[in-house]
């Protein structure tokens, strides 16, 4: 196996690859990226048993032939290269060699022939999209994710195809956020599946904000997002999202109208003296403005009010000032609409612009 090509254009796929490669891995072979030299393209293949990544590069080889070589060490290598400098890159059954200009670096390999591919499977469902639109449906909701909760399920995001409209949601069992675009074609069936949140997080890295287009199949077990020479396959979380319909709070009578902006910095400064623990903060509504305090342990306190469009009655409710933060950041329009009931129910936030996401957030008592 034999092939050349310049630094700049093996760098970037070897980059994407490498976020698949597992650095904690119980088969060596796991730690390693898959090289695939053929005659009009070089593909490179990296996967931690749950994702598959697979990029290739436009050069000929002019002696194909496959293997695989450690994925860090092989990165590291051609990063630490000057720029533009031309590579050969020749293997063995036993060992792989870079040479650049006056360069040469020796690589163990492990044969191609072990590395674990995920099977081929049938798609039920194929989607086109804009990359810019799937990643800020993604972006918009990911942040509510669990992280290694015993509820395997909630480890990750779900996506969901109903008839027009594709729709993301995650929730960590204290808070949710759920976005949703419309898709170009109509009569989409409807579908739940849940991706697992490496999958999620790989796929924010690799998305770009470009309207350019990337196809979206979805499996029994599997799914998978290709664009532009890059091929990104995930497992699926097997279990049951919860019925996130049921979250959503209905009856809110108090509506507060706020500037996102002035919130937003008024939370900062206030969670400076939350407890660090908890990250509580009190809410206290009254006609026209909100006041703010937030306690801790060494009973230092904050206190904060702003002007809000409010007309209800008195209220006082208590929140995880780190999850409003989140809701905030990842809203972009200049108001915020915050629906409340009473002080044991939850919050639901929204933009003023537009309803293609919303966000729950659950009280905590003080």
């Amino acid at each position: 196996m034999k092939f050349s090509i310049s630094r700049d254009a093996f760098l970037k796929p070897l980059q994407v690859v490498s976020g698949a490669v597992e650095r904690r891995h119980t088969l060596p072979i796991l730690a390693n990226v898959l090289i695939r030299a053929e005659q009009d393209q070089i593909r490179l293949t990296g996967t931690d048993l749950e994702v598959e990544l697979v990029s290739t590069v436009t050069s000929g080889a002019t002696e194909p032939g496959n293997i695989t070589v450690p994925a860090k060490k092989l990165l590291d290598i051609i990063r630490s290269l000057p720029d533009g400098a031309p590579i050969e890159f020749s293997a063995s059954e036993e060992r792989a060699t870079i040479r650049s200009g006056r360069s040469r670096f020796t690589l163990s390999t492990l044969p191609a022939a072990d590395f674990p591919n995920i099977e081929d499977w049938e798609s039920d469902i194929n989607l086109v999209i804009e990359q810019g639109v799937l990643k800020s449906v993604m972006e918009r909701t990911h942040f509510s994710m669990a992280n290694q909760d015993v509820r395997y399920y909630l480890n990750g995001m779900l996506f969901e195809t109903d008839s027009a409209l594709l729709r993301t949601v995650a929730t960590d069992g204290h808070r949710l956020a759920m976005s949703s675009c419309s898709l170009g074609q109509t009569n989409v069936p409807q579908r739940q599946v849940i991706v697992p949140r490496k999958g999620v997080m790989e796929l924010l890295r690799l998305l770009d904000d470009s309207d350019a287009e990337a196809t979206l199949a979805i499996g029994n077990n599997h799914i998978r997002i290709e664009t532009g020479g890059l091929s990104f396959t995930s497992k699926l979380v097997d279990g049951r999202f919860p019925d996130y319909r049921r979250v959503l709070p209905s009856g809110g009578d108090k509506v507060v109208l706020a500037d996102r902006d002035l919130l937003r910095q008024a939370f900062v400064r206030a969670s400076i003296l939350s407890n660090e623990k908890f990250r509580g903060v009190r809410l206290n509504l009254a006609s026209g403005e909100l006041c703010i305090t937030a306690n801790n342990p060494e009973q230092e306190q904050a206190e904060e009010v702003i002007e809000v469009d409010y007309q209800g009655d008195s209220l006082e409710i208590g929140f995880n000032v780190s999850y409003l933060l989140d809701v905030l950041n990842n809203i972009e329009s200049e108001q915020v609409r915050i629906t409340l009931a009473d002080s044991n129910s939850s919050a639901l936030v929204e933009s003023t612009l537009d309803d293609s996401s919303l966000y729950v957030v659950m009280p905590m008592r003080l």
